[in-house]
C-alpha cells in the first residue's frame, strides 16, 4: 500500500501543543514504534527546527531520526531513506529543496520508497512536493509539475486560511489555466491519499476544511472535502 499524508499546515512545527497530525501518520503504520524521519531541506536544515522535531516526536511511540544534505550524517542515502517506514518533510523553500534533492539523487530515492510502502509526509513545501504543481513561497510563484515529484496529480496550495493571498492566487492561476486544479488545504489539515487516491481529510483544528478547486465555465468552482477533527 502507498501512502502520502500532506498537510496544509500544522503538527509539531505550527501547533507545539497539538500533535494530532502527528499522531495521525504514526498510526497509519502498522508498527509499535515505526522509525520516522524528519527531512528538513526546505529549511536549509535549520537547527530549531530539528531541535523542535526532536522535542515532539521524543514525546510519541516511535524512532525519531533526521536526515541533514547540508552536514550529510548518513554513508548511503538510498540505504539510510529506505530503511525508515516514515519520511516527514519540513516546511520552508519549495524550489530550493527540490534542487537539492534532485542534485543528491534523494527525488529518485523517495519515489522508490514510496513504491516500497514508505508512508511519505509533510506540511507546506513538505506537502506541495508529492504532487505535479503546488502553489509556493510569500511571491506566489507557480512551481510547475517539471519541478514537483508528481506522484500526485493536480496542484496544491497549503495555507489556505493562514495566508490572505493564498487563496485568490490560487483561484486566479487555475481560472487563467496556469495551474492544474487541485487542493486548498487550510492549516491544520492533513489529506491522506492511499495509492494516489483521497482516502481521507483530517483537522487538528475544529473548523479547518480542504477543498477541491477546479474551473468550470471560465469560474472556480470549490467543492468542500468532509473533514475529520481528530479532536474530542
Amino acid at each position: 500500500m502507498r501512502q502520502i499524508i500532506a498537510m496544509g499546515g500544522g503538527g509539531f512545527s505550527m501547533e507545539p501543543d497539538n500533535l494530532l497530525l502527528d499522531q495521525y501518520i504514526l498510526a497509519q503504520v502498522n508498527k509499535d514504534f515505526p522509525k520516522v524521519c524528519f527531512v528538513p531541506t526546505a529549511s536549509g536544515d535549520q537547527t530549531s527546527y530539528i531541535e523542535r522535531y526532536y522535542k515532539a516526536f521524543n514525546t510519541l511511540p516511535c524512532q525519531p531520526t533526521h536526515l541533514s544534505l547540508f552536514e550529510p550524517n548518513f554513508k548511503d542515502l538510498e540505504k539510510y531513506i529506505l530503511e525508515q517506514d516514515v519520511l516527514y518533510v519540513g516546511g520552508g523553500n519549495t524550489r530550493n529543496m527540490l534542487l537539492l534533492w534532485k542534485d543528491w539523487g534523494l527525488d529518485a530515492i523517495l519515489k522508490q520508497a514510496y513504491e516500497n510502502g514508505i508512508l511519505l509526509a509533510g506540511l507546506s513545501a513538505g506537502g506541495i512536493c508529492w504532487f505535479e504543481e503546488g502553489l509556493t513561497d510569500p511571491l506566489n510563484a507557480p512551481l510547475y509539475k517539471l519541478g514537483c515529484l508528481g506522484l500526485l496529480k493536480g496542484s496544491n496550495c497549503p495555507h489556505y486560511d493562514g495566508e490572505s493571498k493564498r487563496r485568490p492566487s490560487y483561484h486566479q492561476l487555475i481560472l487563467e489555466g496556469k495551474l492544474k486544479e487541485g487542493y486548498g488545504v487550510d492549516d491544520g489539515v492533513a489529506l491522506h491519499f492511499v495509492n494516489e487516491t483521497l482516502s481521507k481529510s483530517v483537522s487538528s483544528r475544529p473548523n479547518a476544511k480542504s477543498y477541491f478547486v477546479r474551473r468550470t465555465h471560465n469560474q472556480i468552482v470549490e467543492e468542500e472535502i468532509k473533514t475529520l477533527y481528530l479532536g474530542t
